[in-house]
């Protein structure tokens, strides 16, 4: 009986343990949401007023500076430094860009007799001379077969800032098959199968204090057939 008795004991402290650490298990095994991060004991575990080891910053990549090909050193146009200064969003490279796109433009309107298309990227001058060599050869009943093919070099030659007006000169080596034709479809000038290389000079000019971004072709000067 006595045996018995101490079974029973013992079973019911067992029992007892066992509802504690369940419980402690409860209370310690669990987290809150309101535990510190780790690394903040790391932290608190440092000298006093000594501060934690920066972490390293990435460095960021640095572009390489673009050059474009036709772009001159500007050292050797002091002119073009004074266009800069005078307008800040002024880019050689985009500016040489552009002048590409209107000298194909030109070229190819001038052929077609297209006036609208030449009308605004001229000065009234220029646009003048052209409107009247236009209407001649539309007068003798003569017609262009023109094709444009492409640059061989475009570089800039002169530039110069007076009373807030820039002027820049271009150098236009191009080649283009070009062939004028009578009333009759004869040639009479040109060749319609063989590609000519041409030098133009063109200045195109700009108020730097104008909201107008555009620059207006104001004189043309053709150089001789390249060889």
């Amino acid at each position: 009986m006595t045996g018995n008795v101490q079974i029973l004991v013992m079973i019911a402290a067992a029992m007892v343990a066992l509802v504690f650490a369940i419980r402690l298990f409860f209370v310690l095994g669990r987290r809150t949401g309101q535990e510190r991060d780790p690394s903040e004991a790391l932290d608190r575990l440092q000298r006093p007023g000594q501060k934690p080891p920066a972490k390293p910053v990435p460095r960021p990549a640095v572009p390489q500076p673009v050059v474009a090909a036709t772009q001159a050193p500007p050292v050797q146009q002091p002119g073009l430094f004074d266009i800069q200064l005078a307008d800040k969003s002024f880019d050689l490279a985009n500016f040489l860009a552009g002048a590409k796109q209107a000298y194909e433009i030109v070229v190819t309107g001038f052929a077609k007799g297209d006036r609208a298309a030449l009308r605004p990227l001229l000065s009234d001058e220029v646009y003048g001379v052209f409107d009247s060599a236009i209407a001649a050869r539309q007068a003798r009943g003569e017609t262009v077969q023109f094709a444009f093919k492409g640059f061989r070099d475009v570089k800039l030659e002169h530039a110069v800032l007076k009373d807030n007006k820039a002027e820049i000169t271009v150098a236009f080596a191009a080649q283009f098959i070009s062939a004028t034709r009578d009333a009759n479809g004869a040639i009479i000038e040109g060749d319609a199968e063989t590609m000519r290389d041409v030098v133009d000079h063109w200045t195109f000019a700009r108020d730097v204090t104008s909201i107008d971004p555009n620059w207006i072709l104001v004189a043309t000067a053709a150089g001789p057939d390249a060889v």
